[in-house]
């Protein structure tokens, strides 16, 4: 079991940086799209023409890697949406067993169906070396990529999130504090 936490703890690591990545990029989106509104209207009360479509593209890209890459790392933390009006009366071990549930029954299988359904328009993307259609369009292929990308990073994240219920459903470790996305401690 200690090697599965070690493992554990590795995903959540590299799920945090992820997340701090995240961050970062969310900042620079809100940039872009600033920045472009700007130029648009400079450009109209000059009478130029702006193609903003790769700024337009940028921007979509970005905000798609934060949804994407975001999932695994919203998981980490427990800041997902979550109806709580029952479960948050229960005891840690019942919330941890319902937890432990829900990642078995759905989010790994969800996760994995996601992988093998997304698989082929992935390939056949990269395969042409997909680009957007739109006058001066982004490459497509690499933001596609990361729909593989962040199944796989979810399903790393639900094995952690397992031991992790394990752990609290065995009394070995304290219960997960699903409002603030740090451990607590019931006594």
């Amino acid at each position: 079991m200690k090697t599965l936490r070690k493992l554990s703890g590795l995903v959540d690591g590299l799920n945090d940086v992820i997340g701090a990545f995240i961050r970062w990029l969310a900042l620079f989106m809100v940039l872009v799209g600033a920045t472009s509104a700007v130029a648009r209207y400079f450009a109209r009360s000059q009478q130029w023409t702006l193609n903003l479509t790769p700024a337009t593209e940028a921007q979509w890209y970005m905000f798609s890697v934060i949804f994407l890459l975001g999932a695994a790392y919203g998981l980490n933390h427990n800041v997902h949406v979550r109806v709580d009006v029952v479960y948050e009366r229960m005891s840690a071990k019942v919330q941890a067993w319902i937890d432990l549930a829900g990642t078995v029954m759905f989010l790994v299988p969800f996760s994995i169906m996601m992988l093998y359904v997304s698989y082929p328009a992935v390939r056949a993307s990269w395969s042409v070396r997909e680009v957007s259609p739109d006058p001066g369009g982004l490459p497509r292929y690499p933001i596609k990529a990361l729909i593989l990308v962040s199944f796989v990073l979810l399903l790393l994240q639900a094995f952690s999130q397992l031991v992790k219920q394990v752990d609290v459903i065995r009394g070995v470790a304290p219960a997960l504090d699903h409002h603030a996305g740090e451990p607590e401690v019931h006594v």
